[in-house]
C-alpha cells in the first residue's frame, strides 16, 4: 500500500518542467525582476481569463483583500461583514485597515456566507461586503450584489480558492466591486511562492491599487500617498503565465476526481458537497463532513492517506480575536463545521489508483 498525500505540488512542476524552465530562464536573461513585461503580460491574461478589464499584481492574497480596501477608503470606525467559516486572512485583511470585521453565518449546505443572513448584521458602520468562494464553489452573488446596492455597500470577493469558477456561466472575476486572489503554492493557480492579484472593471480602483501596491508612487521617488511594497514579481509571473495555459485541463480533473468521490461515496455516512444548479466549482477542495471527524482522520492516516482540516477553529474563536469577545456558541453553524468537516486528497496529479485507495478506506470506515 502506498502512501496517498493531499496534494502532490512537485508532480505540478514535473509536468511542466520544460515550459516553466523555458520561462524562468527568459527572466534571468532580461535582468528584469519587477513591474516588467511579464507582469504586465500576466496581468493583461488573468483579466480576460476571469471576465474582468484589469487585473493588478501584488505580493499576495492577504495584501489583495487588504489593498482593495484600503483603496475603497475603508479604515478605522467602519465595519466589513466576512464569513464565520473562513480562512482568518479575510477577516486579517479587514482589521489591518482598522475596520471591524462582522462575521455573518454560512450556508449549511455550500458552506459560503448565507445571503439571507446579511441584512441582518447590517450597521450605520457597515461600509462592504466580504464574500468568500470557498473550497472553490463561488458564493451566491446575485443576492448579496443586490444587498450590496441596496444599502450602498462595496462588495470585494476574496477569489482565493475558486481560479477558473464560473456563476450562473460567466467567469467571477468582475462580479462586484473588485475579487482579490491568491496564487499560494497550493491554489488552482499556484506560483513557486507567494503571489496574488485582484481583478475588477473599476479602472480608478485598479489604479487606486496599483499606486498602493507600489510604495504608494507611479512615478519613481513620487509618492502621492502612504503606500506599501507588495508587487507580483517577474518570475512568479512567468511561471504563472505557464499554468494559467493548462489551468482548465487541470481543473477538468479536479471535476473528475470530484465526481469519483460524488459517485462512490453516495452509500457512506458522510455529509457530502452540495453544488446549486447556477454554480461551476473548480473543487480547490472536497470537503465532507462525519460526526467522528478525528476518529476517521486518525484511521485514514494509519492507511497512508494523509487528509486535512479546513478549519479547525473558526477565526471568532482564534486568541488573535478574543478582544471582539465572541464566546463559545456565538456562530454555532461555523463551530459545527469546523468540528467536523474533513478534505480529501484532491489534485490534477491525483491517480486513479489513489483516489481508488482513498475510497476503499473511506467504503470500509464509513458504513451506514
Amino acid at each position: 500500500m502506498n502512501n496517498v498525500h493531499f496534494l502532490d505540488l512537485g508532480a505540478t512542476y514535473h509536468e511542466l518542467k520544460s515550459e516553466i524552465d523555458a520561462a524562468v530562464a527568459r527572466v534571468l536573461e532580461s535582468g528584469w525582476y519587477l513591474l516588467g513585461a511579464e507582469l504586465e503580460a500576466f496581468e493583461a491574461e488573468y483579466a480576460a481569463y476571469t471576465g474582468a478589464h484589469y487585473c493588478i499584481g501584488v505580493g499576495n492574497g492577504l495584501e489583495a483583500l487588504h489593498l482593495t480596501l484600503r483603496a475603497m477608503d475603508i479604515g478605522p470606525g467602519d465595519e466589513v461583514l466576512v464569513p464565520s467559516n473562513t480562512y482568518i486572512a479575510t477577516w486579517l485583511a479587514v482589521s489591518q485597515t482598522g475596520a471591524t470585521p462582522v462575521p455573518v453565518e454560512p450556508d449549511e449546505y455550500t458552506y459560503n456566507i448565507d445571503p439571507q443572513r446579511l441584512e441582518e448584521a447590517i450597521t450605520p458602520r457597515t461600509r462592504a461586503i466580504l464574500p468568500v468562494h470557498l473550497y472553490g464553489q463561488p458564493a451566491n452573488m446575485a443576492p448579496i450584489l443586490a444587498c450590496a446596492k441596496m444599502h450602498g455597500l462595496k462588495v470585494l470577493a476574496d477569489g482565493a480558492q475558486a481560479h477558473g469558477a464560473r456563476y450562473h456561466g460567466a467567469a467571477i472575476g468582475g462580479l462586484g466591486d473588485a475579487t482579490a486572489w491568491s496564487f499560494y503554492p497550493g491554489k488552482n493557480l499556484g506560483a513557486f511562492g507567494d503571489a496574488g492579484a485582484v481583478t475588477t472593471d473599476d479602472q480608478v480602483l485598479a489604479e487606486r491599487i496599483r499606486i498602493l501596491r507600489n510604495y504608494g508612487s507611479r512615478v519613481k521617488y513620487v509618492n502621492e500617498v502612504q503606500g506599501y511594497n507588495s508587487r507580483l514579481d517577474e518570475m512568479q509571473a512567468a511561471v504563472l503565465r505557464v499554468k494559467l495555459r493548462h489551468m482548465d485541463t487541470w481543473n477538468a480533473r479536479r471535476v473528475h476526481v470530484a465526481a469519483t468521490y460524488k459517485a462512490a461515496l453516495a452509500e457512506c455516512a458522510l455529509l457530502l458537497p452540495v453544488v446549486p444548479p447556477e454554480i461551476t466549482p473548480v473543487w480547490h477542495l472536497y470537503v465532507v463532513r462525519h460526526p467522528q471527524r478525528e476518529t476517521l482522520q486518525r484511521d485514514l492516516q494509519t492507511r497512508g492517506i494523509q487528509t486535512l482540516i479546513h478549519y479547525p477553529i473558526p477565526p471568532h474563536r482564534q486568541t488573535a480575536y478574543a478582544d471582539l469577545g465572541w464566546p463559545a456558541g456565538s456562530f454555532p453553524v461555523a463551530e459545527s463545521m469546523a468540528d467536523s468537516v474533513l478534505s480529501l486528497p484532491i489534485g490534477p496529479h491525483l491517480s486513479a489508483a489513489q483516489q481508488g485507495q482513498v475510497i476503499e478506506a473511506i467504503v470500509e470506515l464509513c458504513k451506514t
